[in-house]
């Protein structure tokens, strides 16, 4: 009997990722998007190409069988989830409430056929993802269905550390359905999110303390990313490996990182030795030529990433909190409120409010540090000395 698979989103990290590991793990995988050449691309083939790059070179692999159903085919979404053996959703954070109609209407046919469980294993990049979703799709549900959401469905908490960038122009027109990925291949996943036995997925683990592993990704991995634009632009660079080659730009974002590590390890009880390996994977991983990530977007939406608690206040907070001061962290900070690139709407709305009330009224109302706090006064002195010399370190 053919096991299936149901992703919600078939873009960077549906096709690039949790598709992969799905069609490994013996599912066929149905995809649910909204790009119509997308979709007749998958359904011709039944498979798609995806391109394993680093500094190496490429590693071709085929994956399938896959097709495609269209989110605005309200009963074919409602088949696909009923039909499911395993789920997940990886259509960013902003878009995970149009999916809940569709989602909950899968539910409600399971439900009303008795089936068992199943469970959505969350791609988004946000916290408490799967809370979050639970309870979108917990508010949709019909008083039929609500039993079968709250007792018979999993919502899964994961983080996602393969790097994917947006397929360019090029590319699609070479191939629609190509997706670039860097070989990186672990997905930790919340064990307490499962609902009845936890299937075996291809590369997946799950784990009892989860916090741990949210925190490394975003005050290390989402971090190191964080550091390295706002001071790589400030330097002029384009390119996240032409960053990495500056020596005192990678310097100071190892230094930035190492503060996190003393914050993590103190708020969680981690062992230093663990994050620090991280931090030296990547360290290796963000000097892949062959994804050509950019600066601007590893750096756009600043106003998201200076919320107090995403990765640079975040993991600066924690740093403070052991009694130490984030030097470096502050630094990555007060770059980002320089970070200026054209068509960033995040960034023009940053700036506007510099302007209008200054950089210190901006900061608290953007990340909630306090002007005069410790963080706030390191963040303050370092974006006088930016001002200076935009190319400056601590």
């Amino acid at each position: 009997m053919t096991k299936r698979a149901v992703i919600f989103g078939g873009g960077n990290i549906g096709r690039g990722f949790i598709g992969q590991l799905f069609c490994e793990s013996g599912y066929e995988v149905v995809f649910v998007d909204v790009d119509e050449e997308l979709m007749a691309a998958l359904n011709r083939d039944r498979k798609y190409r995806l391109e394993a790059v680093s500094n190496a070179g490429v590693e071709n692999v085929e994956i399938g069988p896959v097709r495609a159903v269209s989110s605005r085919d309200v009963e074919a979404v409602a088949a696909a989830v009923a039909e499911a053996d395993i789920g997940a959703t990886a259509v960013g954070a902003n878009a995970l409430k149009f999916i809940v109609p569709n989602l909950a209407a899968g539910l409600a046919r399971r439900a009303a056929a008795g089936a068992a469980p199943i469970n959505f294993i969350i791609c988004e990049n946000l916290h408490g993802a799967a809370a979050h979703v639970r309870g979108l799709v917990t508010a949709a549900a019909s008083p039929e269905a609500l039993g079968y959401v709250q007792e018979k469905t999993g919502f899964v908490d994961t983080v996602i550390g393969r790097m994917v960038p947006v397929p360019t122009p090029e590319m699609r027109a070479r191939d629609v359905s190509l997706v670039r990925v860097e070989p990186y291949k672990e997905l930790p996943v919340d064990r307490k999110g499962f609902v009845g036995p936890i299937p075996t997925i291809s590369a997946m683990t799950a784990y009892d303390d989860f916090g741990v592993f949210t925190a490394r990704k975003l005050y290390i991995h989402n971090c190191g990313h964080a550091l390295m634009a706002y001071v790589g632009y400030l330097h002029g660079y384009e390119l996240g490996y032409e960053a990495m080659a500056d020596s005192a730009v990678r310097g100071f974002m190892l230094a930035g990182l190492q503060e996190s590590v003393k914050g993590i390890s103190a708020a969680f009880n981690a062992d230093p030795a663990w994050l620090n390996a991280h931090v030296n994977d990547l360290l290796g991983r963000f000097t892949n030529r062959m994804l050509g990530d950019t600066i601007f977007r590893l750096g756009r939406d600043p106003v998201r990433k200076l919320a107090a608690e995403d990765r640079l206040t975040g993991a600066a907070n924690l740093v403070c909190q052991c009694g130490e001061k984030p030097v470096h962290l502050a630094w990555g900070m007060a770059a980002a409120l320089l970070f200026a690139p054209a068509g960033d709407p995040s960034a023009e709305k940053l700036q506007a409010a510099i302007k209008e009330k200054g950089p210190e009224q901006a900061l608290l109302e953007v990340s909630g540090v306090e002007p005069g706090s410790v963080l706030g006064r390191l963040v303050m002195d370092a974006y006088g000395k930016l001002c200076q010399n935009p190319k400056v370190l601590p």
